[in-house]
C-alpha cells in the first residue's frame, strides 16, 4: 500500500512539472528578429569551429572552450529573453553581438 501511495504522488509531480513547463513555454517567441540574429549568429560560429576542427586548424580543446563560450552567450540570450516577454532589446543585441564578435575573432587564427 505505501509503494502504490509513493508511486501515486511521484506522477502527481511529473503531472504537475509538465503543465508547470509548458506554461512557461506558451509565451516564449524565439522568432524574435533579434534572437534570430543571435542565434543565427551562435549556430554559424557553431559551424566555423567545427570546420576549423575537420581541417586540423583548432584543437579539440581550443574548441571546447569556444563553444562554451557560444553557449554560455546562448545562455544570456535566453536569459535576457526570460525577462522581457520573450524579446531582447537593442541594448541586449549590441551586448551579445559584442561578445560573439569576441569569440568569432578566435576562430580561423
Amino acid at each position: 500500500m505505501h509503494d502504490i501511495a509513493y508511486k501515486l504522488a511521484a506522477v502527481a509531480a511529473l503531472a504537475f512539472s509538465f503543465a508547470g513547463t509548458a506554461s512557461a513555454q506558451t509565451n516564449w517567441d524565439a522568432t524574435h528578429p533579434r534572437r534570430v540574429e543571435v542565434n543565427h549568429r551562435l549556430a554559424n560560429q557553431d559551424r566555423r569551429i567545427h570546420q576549423e576542427v575537420r581541417e586540423g586548424d583548432m584543437s579539440h580543446a581550443e574548441a571546447a572552450r569556444l563553444h562554451r563560450d557560444d553557449h554560455q552567450i546562448r545562455q544570456e540570450e535566453r536569459d535576457m529573453a526570460s525577462q522581457d516577454g520573450s524579446h531582447i532589446t537593442r541594448r541586449e543585441n549590441y551586448a551579445l553581438n559584442q561578445q560573439e564578435n569576441r569569440v568569432s575573432g578566435q576562430i580561423g587564427q
